[in-house]
């Protein structure tokens, strides 16, 4: 990430040149938001094993307006490799808290390490917004996403039964 500590936020600076096929990741701006929103219809494209609710995967597919409304409060980073959007992950900071929202990497970018370039920018965002908790949370299902949680120090915190559209959701923290 680039750019200079002012009470929480941080000035945008020009991007470093990053080596050719390294992840990089920034803070989106509104230009974004088209690109971004094309990559949440790509992640969760049905079919999904086990099937998801519609209603789930609609709220996942926000349309640029809906995202542009959902930036209001949380801080959004993407991943890039040679200017390719291969991932991104939001951050609302609140109490003394950052929550971890709306994490998703790109079908053909798994496990090259996208999702741990997100959240350790989500982490150092969180430590420069003097959180001194993140948490996240994830579908019950979603095993890779908690083994990610748990390889990057979270611990799981607790399972909400029944909680987004009939699903349960496993809890997440890490103190900083």
């Amino acid at each position: 990430m680039h750019g200079s500590d002012r009470g929480g936020e941080r000035a945008a600076s020009p991007p470093a040149k990053a080596a050719p096929g390294a992840v990089v990741v920034e803070r989106i701006t509104h230009h974004d938001v088209p690109e971004i929103c094309s990559l949440y219809r790509r992640v969760w494209e049905p079919p999904h094993s086990p099937p998801l609710p519609a209603e789930l995967v609609k709220s996942w597919q926000p349309a640029a307006l809906e995202f542009t409304s959902r930036m209001e409060g949380v801080t959004y980073f993407a991943a890039r490799r040679d200017g390719k959007l291969l991932g991104v992950i939001g951050c609302e900071v609140a109490h003394g808290n950052c929550h971890l929202v709306d994490l998703a990497v790109d079908p053909e970018a798994r496990r090259q390490r996208v999702a741990s370039a997100l959240v350790a920018s989500a982490l150092e965002w969180a430590h420069h917004a003097n959180a001194v908790e993140v948490w996240a949370d994830t579908l019950a299902q979603f095993s890779a996403a908690a083994a990610l949680f748990k390889h990057l120090g979270f611990a799981e915190c607790g399972v909400l039964h029944k909680h987004e559209w009939n699903e349960d959701v496993r809890l997440f923290e890490r103190m900083l």
